[in-house]
């Protein structure tokens, strides 16, 4: 076990992750003022080509301005592979590197990117005078061959915080017909199962032995509250912390079904309470409503107990 798997901790701080353009002021101030967990301003898909190169000055200006309310601060930029990213990380940090917590990376397929990234960074943090390893990653997994080498992905870095699933680029790897991002469709009455279930465990698996938080992506349809709704659930009985919310709408839900609801926490408190009087009596068996608990409930319940803390 690696001591970043040891050390982790359900972070449910981050239930909800609100996706803005960075060139969309008014947007932004929005975003930071609503009850979204996390929010990071976007550079890729969000923003035009003819834009991005003055979308930087924009996350630089939100960065230094508005209040973030404690949030960390965060921004996508465009994947490796285009002309615009090594200057999307180079004018960020070289300006406001020293108000920066975290650079999502979107498109990751291969180990070696984030380490690209991270020696990027570990240079511009040398040159700007702040600590090695301040600025943090969070990357995105949206293609076969991303899945393919997400396990190594997971390791490839220490600045590496979470893994995010990419649904809409992922069903476009795999030529998977889709007509609504994060919700089921027509073509999911094809298959017997969930289309991409298997992709969302192993993405919370790897995350989870190595350490990371795991987030879903975003429906959408942000009208669809039902749709949206049912995807949280998916998400969450696999084990993803949280989900991007692309309108502020969306947050409320995502808060809700993100957090653990009184049931659970009745039983939570239950469980490590009938545990901690069987521990002091010397006791190795637990029995709670005729069920049986073993050491992986203790475990399930100090993590539903820690997310609530963590929420609040």
């Amino acid at each position: 076990m690696s001591e970043r798997q040891a050390d982790y901790r359900p972070q449910a701080t981050v239930r909800s992750i609100l996706a803005v353009p960075a060139t969309r002021r008014k947007m932004v101030e929005k975003a930071l003022a609503s009850d979204a967990d996390g929010v990071f301003l976007d550079l890729e898909d969000a923003v035009a080509p003819d834009s991005k190169a003055g979308a930087r000055e924009d996350v630089v200006h939100a960065f230094e301005e508005l209040d973030w309310r404690g949030r960390p601060t965060l921004y996508r930029v465009n994947d490796l592979d285009t002309p615009f990213f090594y200057r999307d990380l180079i004018e960020v940090v070289e300006r406001a590197g020293e108000r920066l917590d975290a650079v999502l990376i979107p498109k990751v397929e291969r180990p070696e990117d984030l380490y690209t990234v991270s020696t990027l960074l570990k240079g511009l943090e040398l040159a700007a005078g702040l600590e090695t390893g301040k600025i943090r990653i969070e990357a995105q997994i949206e293609s076969a061959e991303g899945l393919t080498n997400i396990d190594a992905i997971a390791q490839a870095s220490d600045r590496l915080e979470a893994l995010h699933f990419g649904p809409g680029d992922f069903a476009a790897s795999l030529r998977m017909p889709q007509t609504s991002i994060g919700t089921m469709d027509e073509w999911d009455a094809a298959y017997p199962g969930h289309r991409v279930g298997y992709v969302m465990q192993r993405i919370v698996v790897a995350s989870r032995a190595a350490g990371l938080r795991a987030l879903d992506g975003p429906v959408a349809d942000y009208r669809d509250e039902k749709g949206l709704r049912k995807s949280c659930l998916l998400a969450r009985s696999l084990g993803f912390d949280g989900k991007w919310c692309i309108h502020p709408a969306q947050i409320e839900t995502v808060n809700e079904v993100f957090s653990p609801t009184e049931k659970e926490m009745e039983w939570a408190k239950k469980v490590v309470a009938a545990y901690e009087e069987a521990n002091a009596a010397g006791s190795g068996a637990i029995s709670i409503d005729g069920q049986m608990v073993d050491a992986a409930s203790i475990k399930m319940a100090r993590n539903t107990l820690e997310i609530a803390r963590s929420s609040e």
